[in-house]
C-alpha cells in the first residue's frame, strides 16, 4: 500500500480531531469540577429550558429554574471555553431562576448546576443541535 498525500492529510485530520475532543470535554468537566468542588451532582432539583433545535448558535435562549439554589453555572461542553456563566443569589432574590441566549460553537449538551441552600449540587442536562455555528464556526 503506497501512502498518498491524501491519505496522510486525513491522517492528520483525524489526529488533530481526537486529541481535541478529550479537551473540550475534560474543560467542562474541570469548570464543573471546580464549582461543585469536587462534590458529585445528582440529577433533579434544578430545571434547564433549551430549544431542541437553535438555528443559530449566536443567539441560543436558555432558562434555568432551581428554586432553594444560592449559585448556578452554565456549561456548554463543546465551547472552546465551556464556562458559559456563573450567577450567585443573595438572600434577598425574589426567585432563583435566570435567564438568557448563550453562544453555542456547534451540536452539544448544555449543563446547568445548582449549589443549594444545603451545600448539595444538582444538576440537569439538554442536548441543543445547531445548524450554524455561533463561536466562529
Amino acid at each position: 500500500m503506497e501512502l498518498t498525500r491524501r491519505d496522510a492529510m486525513a491522517i492528520g485530520a483525524c489526529a488533530v480531531v481526537a486529541t481535541a475532543v478529550p479537551f473540550q470535554a475534560s474543560a467542562a468537566t474541570e469548570a464543573a469540577m471546580a464549582f461543585t468542588g469536587g462534590a458529585e451532582p445528582t440529577e433533579g432539583g434544578v430545571t434547564l429550558t433549551t430549544p431542541e433545535i437553535a438555528e443559530n448558535g449566536n443567539t441560543v435562549p436558555i432558562a434555568v429554574d432551581a428554586p432553594g439554589a444560592v449559585a448556578i453555572i452554565i456549561i456548554a461542553e463543546g465551547n472552546p471555553d465551556p464556562k458559559t456563566a456563573e450567577v450567585a443569589f443573595g438572600p434577598m432574590a425574589g426567585a432563583q431562576s435566570i435567564s438568557m441566549r448563550i453562544r453555542l460553537a456547534g451540536t452539544q449538551n448544555v449543563v446547568a448546576i445548582a449549589k443549594m441552600a444545603d451545600g448539595s449540587f444538582v444538576q440537569a442536562s439538554n442536548a441543543v443541535k445547531v445548524t450554524i455555528g455561533g463561536c466562529g464556526g
